[in-house]
């Protein structure tokens, strides 16, 4: 077994550290999200911990790690009555990114418990990590089926594997740490909100501290023993320490004004629920422990609102996470004197509303390109006024909630909750002979199976003579997620800054809608002479969405430049995860401008991508009296649907786009009400 790196030997990051320990101090604080960019020591720290942790009693040969003095009734090693106990080191059990159902709950032998009655189960990673530690790396990128266990499990303490009528439970507590990198994507709400604690580290910008990282890291890397033996005195007081605030932790006072302060916190961060406030308390409790205090102070439930908050208060994926560090002192302080004399509301930093960075005024900047470059625009070749010049970047508009818009046909790509796909999980649709483990038994088609052989087999009771051939795996249909490629068009014919704002306000709003489904996105945008990708195809729509709110405008409309690189990043990415299907969105007015015959190249490049059938919907950005309906002629040579950006709204009285064209599929503007 290799030595693992001391915790005490890690440089700086104190609050990944205090949040690890205090997790250590009290494993009711619920766990800790570690988020940060990558070589921040983040998966060092966490594996470091194992060694800190107090050991378990144990029931001896039990696989669930049942106490002895209070053993599950249920456990399925069970019953352990009047059980003497040994100790053992707690574990940390890592959850693989890539692990399957079984790997994770357990798996059931369903031929033996159908043919025998027998419940043969196999413990996961669930019960090796009861009264322990999970972790989870890069954790933002756990399938979504896998995240639905961990919830139930981390809900109920216990884990649950039922297989047609044939059911197993064991208790399942643990801690759950998990870390990931929020440039790779966003952790779904409801997992995010199990984490006790959130922390973000990131590597040190000061020489001297970036120097002792390195000499210490080469120093284990040379003799990882020798440096361990180096930090052992270290490593045991601080273990000591872990073990005396644990004893102390019971005798801690959570006094009327520091709860008072932690329901004031929670109520003026607006965060959803009552679990903030319970953790909150929690952790102000464990910080005092950890000081060696029996009193909750006030600087207690500031640190413990710093650690417990930021991921909870966020309202949307795009929100930056933190908080206010001036507002939770005046809220504190208001909060900290009873109710006789509370202080007025301070004037504020200023920060909240935006910082002065709202909409300009419309029509009246030194920036607003005018009116006529949009009727200037609409002639094919036609010059542009202030071409060469490129407008500054408009904020985008209110988001809103769109329709859905799916990919056609059935896929077989990552689970998501897009399109139609063959999953692991969903509604049965058939059978199929099983192709290694057995994992869904679709009962009725093995029966049937079954059932002719049963007189040569010479089936003489009421039990059914079962064989491995006639077993029958259900094959299931759910969702995907995909990958969706945004097509922006930046030309001048879209600067005008009531249209701009309004056009990246439903890119932001198809964003949203892309987090929610668990799709990867892309972004490419076209202007000038040229097209460039804006942000290669990643699980971060955050990164998408930073990159739309900075994205210049201005000159000529190069629409075929646009579909050409759009293609391009398809070929590639079709070639990296060919399972992923692809929803190509355009986002534009439709008049092509520039170069010889604009309008023939950008019909030609558009019918590449239909010649390969990319599903794709062209959102038209055209306004005013005069439609040329150029963005329904774009389209039709795509082979896919139009949409306005009034019919993109989920509240709209159109009728809803549920899937956009393919190639082949018919004319556009197909909407199902």
């Amino acid at each position: 077994m290799s030595t693992p790196y001391p915790f005490t030997a890690i440089v700086g990051q104190d609050d990944l550290r205090l949040g690890l320990l205090l997790n250590a101090v009290s494993p009711a604080v619920g766990g800790v999200l570690v988020r940060g960019e990558k070589g921040t020591a983040k998966s060092t720290a966490v594996r470091a911990l194992a060694a800190l942790m107090p050991e378990v009693a144990v029931v001896p040969g039990c696989r669930f790690s049942c106490a002895p003095a209070s053993p599950d009734p249920a456990c399925p090693d069970g019953p352990h009555e009047d059980a003497s106990g040994v100790s053992r080191a707690a574990r940390t059990v890592e959850l693989p990114v890539g692990a399957s159902e079984d790997r994770l709950v357990g798996a059931l032998d369903i031929e033996r418990a159908l043919a025998e009655g027998v419940k043969a189960f196999e413990p996961g990673l669930l019960a090796d990590a009861h009264r322990g530690i999970l972790y989870v790396d890069e954790v933002n990128l756990l399938h979504d089926h896998l995240v639905d266990l961990l919830l139930d499990a981390a809900a109920m303490g216990a884990s649950y594997v039922e297989r047609e009528g044939v059911s197993v439970r064991h208790a399942a507590r643990f801690l759950l740490v998990g870390t990931m990198n929020p440039e790779e994507g966003e952790l779904r709400p409801q997992l995010l909100d199990r984490f006790g604690l959130t922390v973000e580290v990131a590597a040190s910008r000061e020489t001297d501290q970036r120097v002792e990282v390195v000499r210490r890291r080469l120093a284990y890397e040379d003799d990882p023993a020798a440096f361990a033996a180096r930090w052992a005195d270290e490593e045991a007081e601080l273990r000591d320490r872990i073990t005396a605030a644990r004893a102390l932790l019971s005798e801690v006072v959570l006094g009327d004004k520091a709860l008072r302060q932690i329901a004031a916190t929670c109520a003026a961060f607006e965060v959803d629920g009552m679990r903030a406030d319970i953790v909150m308390a929690r952790t102000a409790t464990a910080l005092a422990a950890w000081a060696g205090r029996t009193d909750v102070q006030a600087e207690d439930v500031r640190r413990a609102a710093l650690l417990a908050l930021p991921h909870r208060r966020r309202r949307n994926p795009f929100d930056a996470p933190g908080l206010d560090e001036d507002k939770l002192d005046d809220t504190l302080e208001r909060n900290g004197g009873g109710d006789d004399e509370p202080e007025p509301d301070g004037p504020g930093d200023g920060g909240g509303g935006g910082g002065g960075g709202g909409l300009p005024p419309q029509g009246d900047g030194p920036d607003t390109p005018p009116r006529p470059e949009d009727t200037a625009d609409d002639t094919p070749g036609a010059p542009v006024p202030g071409q060469g010049g490129e407008q500054q970047p408009v904020r985008a508009g209110e988001p809103f909630r769109t329709k859905m818009l799916s990919v056609p046909g059935l896929g077989e790509g990552a689970a998501g909750r897009r399109s139609r796909a063959r999953t692991a999980h969903g509604r049965t649709t058939g059978s199929r002979r099983p192709e290694g483990t057995l994992t869904k038994l679709h009962l009725a088609a093995t029966v049937l199976a079954a059932a002719p052989h049963q007189r040569a087999r010479g089936r003489s009771g009421r039990g059914l003579v079962v064989r491995r051939d006639d077993l029958r795996q259900a094959t299931r249909e759910g969702r995907e997620g995909n990958l969706v490629l945004f097509v922006v068009d930046a030309s001048g014919s879209m600067a005008a800054r009531q249209r701009m704002g309004a056009v990246k306000g439903a890119v932001l709003s198809l964003l949203m809608d892309a987090y929610q489904r668990r799709d990867k996105v892309g972004l490419v945008t076209f202007r000038g002479r040229e097209a460039e990708v804006a942000l290669p195809p990643t699980s971060s729509v955050d990164a998408a969405a930073a990159r739309l709110e900075s994205l210049p405008t201005g000159g000529r409309t190069p629409v075929a430049a646009g579909l050409l690189k759009a293609h391009d990043v398809l070929r590639v990415e079709r070639l990296r995860d060919p399972s992923r299907r692809a929803l190509l969105v355009v986002v534009t007015d439709g008049r092509a401008t520039g170069g010889p015959d604009p309008v023939a190249l950008a019909a030609r490049a558009a019918r590449l991508h239909a010649a390969e059938g990319t599903a794709s919907v062209v959102v038209d950005c055209e306004t005013g009296p005069v439609r040329l309906g150029l963005a329904a002629a774009l389209a039709a040579d795509l082979g896919g649907t139009a949409v306005t950006l009034d019919e993109l709204r989920a509240e709209s009285i159109a009728g809803l786009v549920k899937d956009v064209r393919g190639a082949g599929l018919g004319h556009t503007d197909r909407r199902v009400a």
